[in-house]
């Protein structure tokens, strides 16, 4: 379980030193077959990120016996069928559609020696964890002992963490590079508070300001992208955009033209938030901010990649992104970046001056297994202290005694409400 900073290279990370193992192993260029068994499968959550992936392993294994191989929803099943069954070593897929060709007797996954999940934590949050257990449980699957099972990404909730530790060795390593679960620092964040009326002005005089520079605006549904796009469009501001709801051709079109400088600004939904390295975006911005700080960490990601500086602006609407605010200055502070004063009041006084609970949490980075043993020896000291100042307790009173007393924590029912 690895976890690194956006931009910082988890790709080259777990590709490299897979592609290396095979051939040193000595595996043989994969032969026409209607049944391939692959030693590698990557899986990834967005159907652009795994068309990365795989041309990123294409690249590194051009001139070896390595095959890699890329299925994902949108596109003809019968030609990636017809494309695996010239030779695979390495598959590559979206949930989804490699659950289909493993389940069409295309796959088979006797031989397979590495799974890796990339983005892991959104593999397994509600959407993608029922088809992870059926990948893991289908006919063939070697058993977690049996394989070796790779989860990256630039953030681990505790909760994911705990779940994910089904699916590895029980003596799994938690690698942690970097300010993990924290915005790179070399993306300068700003904010301004704005209400939901002015924002598309605000949004235009940005764009303006920033001329031809690559721009990348973040929306959060749908109809908005394509309303922002259109708006945009109509004030001669060359722009595209990209989400759920289009063709898989329109999709590789709006990343063509907005890599070739042909439309300087994409405006995208959550789709395009993880993992995408488009080069030269020198500007994110956050027209809508998500509902969780995970989910703003990979957005500005996509600025200020492999040691580049890059600039990300979020429009903070009070009325709507109040339950942020706390995490949000966290995130700044863990990135030495200037906290608005404005922002540090909304953190501890809720939109109408309701407290902030401080025992709320932000986000998870560290090693869950850690955390439970740090918390066990925290309560054993608090009870101890807690009883020795009790006036009712002897102070010669056992340890079991003392250990009666329970102290109170404050509620606890809003820690994942930002999950």
């Amino acid at each position: 379980m690895a976890c690194a900073q956006t931009g910082s290279g988890k790709t080259a990370a777990f590709l490299l030193p897979i592609l290396q193992r095979l051939m040193a192993d000595g595996v043989a260029a994969s032969q026409f077959s209607e049944l391939q068994e692959p030693e590698v499968i990557i899986v990834a959550p967005t159907r652009e990120l795994i068309n990365q992936i795989y041309l990123e392993a294409r690249k590194f294994a051009f001139g070896t016996c390595v095959r890699p191989v890329v299925v994902y929803g949108g596109v003809s099943t019968g030609y990636q069928i017809r494309d695996i069954c010239r030779g695979c070593n390495v598959l590559c897929g979206t949930p989804g559609r490699l659950l289909d060709v493993i389940g069409r007797g295309k796959v088979g996954l006797s031989k397979l020696r590495y799974l890796v999940l990339d983005e892991a934590d959104r593999m397994l949050d509600m959407g993608f964890e029922p088809d992870m257990r059926r990948l893991v449980g289908s006919p063939g699957m070697p058993a977690k002992e049996n394989r070796q099972t790779l989860m990256f990404s630039a953030t681990f909730p505790e909760d994911i963490q705990r779940m994910a530790a089904d699916f590895l060795k029980s003596n799994y390593l938690f690698l942690a590079v970097g300010v993990v679960g924290g915005a790179c620092t070399d993306v300068e964040q700003k904010f301004i508070q704005v209400s939901k009326f002015s924002k598309r002005e605000q949004l235009l005089d940005l764009l303006k300001m920033t001329g031809t520079e690559r721009t990348m605006v973040f929306v959060e549904t749908k109809r908005m992208a394509d309303f922002i796009a259109t708006f945009l469009c109509q004030e001669q501001v060359p722009t595209t955009s990209i989400h759920g709801d289009r063709e898989q051709r329109e999709r590789e079109m709006a990343l063509s033209d907005f890599r070739s400088g042909k439309c300087s600004v994409l405006v995208a939904t959550s789709v395009a938030a993880r993992g995408l390295d488009i080069p030269d975006v020198q500007h994110v911005v956050n027209f809508d901010l998500p509902n969780n700080i995970d989910e703003y960490v990979h957005r500005i990601g996509r600025t200020g990649r492999c040691g580049n500086v890059g600039r990300a602006v979020s429009f903070y609407d009070p009325d709507a992104d109040g339950q942020l605010a706390q995490s949000l200055v966290t995130i700044l502070s863990k990135a030495q970046q200037e906290v608005p004063s404005w922002l540090e009041e909304f953190a501890f006084s809720g939109p109408r001056g309701v407290a902030v609970n401080p025992f709320r949490k932000t986000f998870a980075s560290i090693d869950s297994r850690k955390v439970s043993v740090w918390l066990l020896t925290l309560l054993s000291l608090m009870l101890i202290c807690l009883s020795s100042l009790c006036p009712l307790c002897p102070q010669g009173s056992s340890f079991e005694a003392r250990g009666m007393m329970t102290p109170v924590f404050p509620a606890a029912a809003d820690e994942e409400e930002w999950e």
